[in-house]
């Protein structure tokens, strides 16, 4: 048994019957609605500490980033190093099979739902490109354009498949091995293997395990119930015959934001009943949306988004007139007060993306003092964002269809099969 193993994983049922919907002090997180609390009329941040505690997850401590530069021979990620991946499950199991040698994955995935991914979309997809090159594992990338479909009644189903190529164009960009990355729109490649575990999967999950999970009622099409079995299967590695031939066993790593965990929860209750290593997880903080840090960046608010198709000007329009601002109403207060860093969305972009740490600390200090100005903290965002999003355009421009083409067809990685 792993060092780390899930003390709710031996005692308690949480994961059998677990609400997704974490309310406590009104404080909403499901996979459809972040919303931080709302306290004397005042939008709050995301109590983070409580998630772990309700969602019965443990803290990615100082001995975890120890043991991964370890291991790995490199710096931590700046998401790990700044805490925006703060929470996991099972992690140093799997930091135990790297340790041995021993074959694992990574899966991770996309809701299609725009033509252009935002920023915060590129969190899970940075911080996977960064493991699948110190690890030199294998990826799945799963494109979720079916579940797009049930949950979008606005979508056509052929806007969600175009929506899945043109994601994966973004995804691309951030600089995966083509060798080592599986790509596939569940609308295109669901069958074969992948649905045999998809019916596996299905016949252990209840209606009432679903609807109590996820908060569907009876006026919910069938499919949304239904689609957990879909994003559970990538989780098992005979799922993709191609990369593991009829491998059951070989485990994966799942990073995602912490509003997917009860997708997984579930999922993870159905690997021991089918008897197939249960995925570990590493959670990710939300994304602050510009108005402020008690919600997440969305697609469908385009003031509330920094795009990845996102012009200079526009980047810069969006920071100076919508991000939220943590300092002082004028500039006299602001400079005998000082700012509140963990309240002012660029500072909060600033901590995604500048990797700087020295920078980031001084930034840090300089605004709580009041002597770094609200425009000048800005200012320095407003750089940091244009440089990674004109970077990223210039990656995106160069993938044609036949890469595009390479990426979603099924084929074997050089997995060591024979490691147990």
């Amino acid at each position: 048994m792993s060092a780390d193993k899930d003390v709710k994983d031996i005692v308690a049922p949480m994961e059998n019957a677990t609400i997704a919907t974490e309310q406590k002090a009104e404080q909403i997180v499901d996979p459809w609605n972040v919303q931080g609390a709302v306290v004397d009329g005042k939008q709050m941040g995301i109590d983070y500490d409580r998630l772990i505690e309700s969602f019965g997850t443990r803290p990615i401590d100082e001995a975890v980033l120890q043991r991964m530069e370890t291991l790995t021979g490199r710096k931590p990620h700046v998401l790990l190093r700044r805490g925006v991946f703060f929470s996991h499950r099972e992690l140093n199991r799997i930091l135990d099979r790297y340790e041995q040698k021993k074959p694992f994955y990574l899966y991770t995935g996309r809701g299609p739902s725009s033509d252009s991914m935002h920023l915060g979309h590129m969190i899970p997809f940075l911080f996977c490109q960064y493991l699948q090159d110190v690890f030199d594992c294998p990826l799945v990338i799963q494109l979720t354009d079916d579940e797009k479909f049930l949950f979008k009644p606005n979508l056509k189903l052929e806007e969600c498949i175009r929506f899945s190529r043109q994601n994966a164009k973004d995804i691309i960009a951030c600089g995966f091995k083509p060798d080592k990355t599986f790509i596939f729109s569940n609308l295109e490649h669901v069958g074969g293997a992948f649905y045999h575990n998809v019916v596996r999967i299905s016949r252990c999950i209840t209606y009432s395990q679903s609807k109590s999970t996820f908060g569907f009622n009876d006026s919910d099409n069938v499919g949304k119930s239904h689609f957990v079995s879909i994003q559970a299967a990538p989780s098992f590695s005979n799922t993709f015959p191609a990369i593991f031939g009829d491998r059951s066993d070989i485990p994966c790593l799942i990073p995602c934001a912490i509003d997917q965990d009860p997708y997984f929860r579930l999922t993870r209750d159905v690997a021991h009943k089918l008897k197939y290593p249960k995925p570990a997880l590493i959670h990710a903080k939300f994304f602050p949306a510009l108005q402020g840090p008690g919600t997440k960046m969305s697609a469908s608010v385009d003031s509330s988004a920094i795009f990845m198709t996102d012009t200079q000007a526009q980047i810069k329009n969006k920071i100076n007139r919508h991000a939220f601002s943590g300092g002082g109403a004028t500039m006299e207060l602001h400079k005998e007060h000082g700012g509140k860093p963990e309240e002012d969305i660029p500072f909060q972009y600033l901590s995604f993306f500048l990797d700087d740490d020295e920078e980031i600390s001084r930034i840090e200090k300089e605004y709580r003092a009041g002597i770094l100005s609200t425009g000048d903290l800005k200012k320095r965002c407003i750089e940091v964002l244009q440089k990674f999003v004109s970077e990223f355009q210039t990656r995106k421009a160069a993938v044609t269809d036949e890469i595009l083409n390479h990426y979603f067809t099924p084929r074997s990685m050089g997995v060591d099969l024979s490691a147990k």
